[in-house]
């Protein structure tokens, strides 16, 4: 090989190394804006109990433990279903730190293992030291929304004065997913009961709120008298 084919193919293999470094370098930063966005939370979520959760969902992508955070939290909305009394306990402004700590450890049995480091006993430790334990049944349902949201469902939630059958349940999810408030999306139906609207429903569907319960036209009734004096 001449001194000019030698310079010749050095110089190509510099521009070649030159080249592939600029690509690596690319692939890295988009790798990285991908991991970023990736454990951005799939929909914005308002109130405290919705920041909580937020910033939890953010923590379980960056820890790889998604998956275990939910089963966890899912475990934990058991049993506010079972324990009517739990959210009065949690609120009590007399809880005294060994209170606080007792009922964390509580609450971590009934998760069963499943806190993939120990994300969610963060969380309960957090709540506690700012005394905000009280939304935790709160940061539990925000928690669930956004796993619907990152799997493509979006929530159904129907309010009752009392329990409804599962065929009624069932009708009104095919209404609303023939309707546009589905989106087209896959719907999960979240039952609640609240006697306070005293009769009819509430359905909520994402963002959207549809109130035919009693309580409201009752309300929208004395606005009108109100109004009318």
């Amino acid at each position: 090989m001449s001194p000019r084919q030698a310079r010749r193919t050095l110089v190509q293999l510099a521009a070649r190394n030159a080249t592939q470094r600029v690509l690596s370098a690319n692939l890295r930063g988009y790798a990285q804006a991908a991991a970023v966005q990736d454990t951005k939370p799939p929909v914005a979520l308002f109130g405290l109990d919705g920041t909580y959760a937020s910033a939890l969902y953010t923590a379980a992508v960056k820890t790889a433990s998604l998956d275990s955070t939910s089963k966890s939290l899912a475990a934990l909305a058991e049993v506010f279903k079972k324990d009517t009394k739990l959210p009065i306990i949690l609120n009590a402004p007399t809880l005294s730190p060994s209170d606080k700590s007792q009922i964390i450890q509580e609450l971590q049995r009934h998760m069963g293992g499943q806190d993939k480091g120990d994300t969610v006993k963060n969380l309960l430790k957090t709540l506690s030291d700012n005394n905000r334990l009280g939304i935790l049944q709160g940061v539990c349902e925000k928690f669930t929304t956004l796993m619907g949201a990152a799997r493509g469902e979006l929530d159904l939630t129907v309010t009752s004065a009392a329990k409804l059958d599962n065929k009624v349940l069932q009708r009104l999810e095919t209404a609303v997913a023939k309707s546009e408030y589905s989106q087209g999306k896959k719907l999960k139906v979240v039952s609640k009961i609240n006697p306070d609207i005293m009769g009819g429903l509430v359905v909520e569907v994402g963002d959207r709120t549809i109130d035919l319960s009693v309580s409201s036209k009752i309300s929208k009734m004395n606005k009108l008298l109100t109004d009318a004096l």
